[in-house]
């Protein structure tokens, strides 16, 4: 079974998910701050908890997925970053490959967290097979995200729609 490896950066470790980071996960996803762009409305304790086993699904259903993002100064989950699959409804199809993706707590905004996390996230993906081409998709008002992915090497390939709201999907 394949898990999620440690991946330290400056500021952060990045680990697997762990039960006893559910309940900060839940507070994360149902804050309408974090939300605003990723799906448009806070997700409840119910909808918190599926996407969190889907998790461990993901890195021994297809060996990558999401790690857990830990603050190294105070050891508290502040988010989470990685690949993963999810077998979307878009045009065009993303299907198969690898799906970059970063939320972070609100209290981690701002602090070039999130370009730090995806760079540690894309150096444990450099040479993997599968890796040499991967997408991610942006809501078009999320400025943050799209500067991170261009500053990652993202490029707009398809401005699309995803459950009827507008997307920008790119590709490295």
């Amino acid at each position: 079974m394949t898990t999620a490896p440690i991946i330290e950066t400056e500021r952060t470790i990045l680990r697997a998910h762990r039960l006893d980071d559910f309940e900060d996960y839940a507070a994360m996803w149902a804050d309408p701050v974090v939300t605003r762009f990723i799906g448009g409305k806070p997700r409840t304790r119910e909808e918190s908890w599926i996407r969190f086993l889907r998790h461990p699904g993901m890195w021994s259903m297809i060996g990558f997925g999401f790690w857990a993002v830990e603050e190294k100064a105070t050891g508290r989950f502040i988010g989470e970053a990685g690949f993963h699959d999810l077998k979307r409804d878009i045009q065009p199809s993303i299907e198969g490959r690898p799906e970059a993706g970063w939320v972070l707590v609100t209290s981690s905004h701002r602090k070039g967290l999130a370009t730090e996390v995806v760079r540690g996230v894309f150096g444990w993906a450099e040479g993997r097979p599968g890796f040499d081409r991967t997408v991610c998709i942006i809501d078009p008002e999320n400025e943050p995200s799209l500067a991170v992915a261009h500053k990652l090497g993202y490029r707009e390939i398809a401005r699309t729609a995803y459950h009827g709201q507008p997307t920008i999907l790119l590709e490295r």
